[in-house]
This record gives C-alpha cells, structure tokens and sequence, in this order.
C-alpha cells in the first residue's frame, strides 16, 4: 500500500503542520505497511533552504523523473538523493534535534507529474501566477491501482488520523466482502455492514 500526497508550498504554516501530524503517525502507517510520499512544486533547492539540510542524514528529495522511473523499475537501478531532516516540522512535533524524517518528499518543480495526476488548484496560484499544488492524497492498493482519492483546497488541513482509519477500512474490505458503516474503527464494536445484503450486517 501506499499514500502520495501533495501539498502547496514549503515554508508555510499550515504545510507544517500537515507534514508533522504526518511524521508523528508514520509508524502507525508503517504498521499497516503503507509507505508516504510527499510532494510539491518546491525545487529541491527550495526543499533544502527550508529543510537546511546537510549530506548524508534523513529526508529524502526527490525529483519527479525519480518517483516516475521507480514506478517502472526496480528500486536497485534508481539513484536517491538522501539528506537530513527538517527543522521546522521536527520543531513542530518536539522532536530532538538530529531525529530523520521519516519519508520522500518530491520536488515537482516543473509541475510536470502534478500536472499528470491533476494536483493543481486553480483558485491558488504563486507570485507569478502559477497554480499551487492543492492538498490532494491517494491511497495506492497493491495492485497499483487507485483506492482512494481526496482533493482539499489549499485552505484546509488535513486530517491524518482520519486517513489511517480509512486504510483501515481499505485493507478490511480488500480482504473481506464488508462495508464499513459511519465512524468505524478497527477497534470498534460497530457493525461491519455486508456489501452484497442491503441493511444486514454481522
């Protein structure tokens, strides 16, 4: 399983907080063997000046020709870039100063694979009057198809913990012929409603 998510700007507030909340639940992701990778317009260089990152440490940046080959190639034949962390979203967390990030982040500065996967906000546009990334997410099955997908404004914020227990429900009702009712949590004891048996459930 995977999760691609975009967001608009580096050194924003909001971007900020997203990325934490994403990084302080990223071992939850990882228990359900989910991997995240971020994404936005932001150069690399812009990736680094807000990450003011040194060689040889934690976060990753990818540029899109990257993420696109990995797509079609194993992972040995591709060369990472990696790098440190970023201060501002481990500041955020109270995180220890030297902790990694804990997943890629895409440098799609040309706009070339936000473009592909309809990323773009219209209404949201940078000093120059390009379109900013909008806060999209996608849930990759293992299959490599599209499981879910989530288009909020630039405005808003999203909701990770709400994103886990929509994987939650994914992975359930990949394995099991089941639907999963209103505010249904794994650990819940409501009802999982039966796809095929209209208002049956077990």
């Amino acid at each position: 399983w995977g999760v691609l998510f975009s967001h608009p700007r580096d050194y924003t507030p909001v971007c900020t907080t997203e990325l934490g909340r994403a990084a302080k639940l990223s071992d939850e992701f990882k228990k359900r063997n989910v991997k995240m990778i971020a994404l936005s317009i932001d150069s690399v260089e812009d990736h680094v000046g807000w990450s003011k990152v040194r060689p040889s440490e934690g976060i990753w940046l990818l540029q899109h020709r990257l993420f696109l080959r990995s797509l079609m190639r194993p992972r040995k034949n591709i060369s990472w870039s990696s790098q440190q962390l970023i201060p501002d979203i481990m500041a955020y967390n109270n995180e220890e100063p030297g902790c990694k990030f804990p997943f890629p982040i895409i440098a799609d500065d040309k706009r070339e694979l936000a473009v592909t996967l309809g990323m773009l906000d219209p209404d949201e546009r940078d000093k120059d009057g390009m379109p900013l990334t909008a806060r999209c997410v996608f849930v990759i099955g293992p299959d490599k198809k599209m499981k879910l997908s989530i288009l909020y404004p630039a405005t808003t914020g999203r909701n990770f913990d709400e994103l886990l227990r929509v994987i939650d429900s994914l992975q359930l009702t990949a394995k099991k012929r089941v639907a999963t009712p209103v505010n249904w949590k794994v650990s819940s004891a409501s009802p999982k409603v039966l796809s095929g048996h209209k208002n049956a459930s077990t």
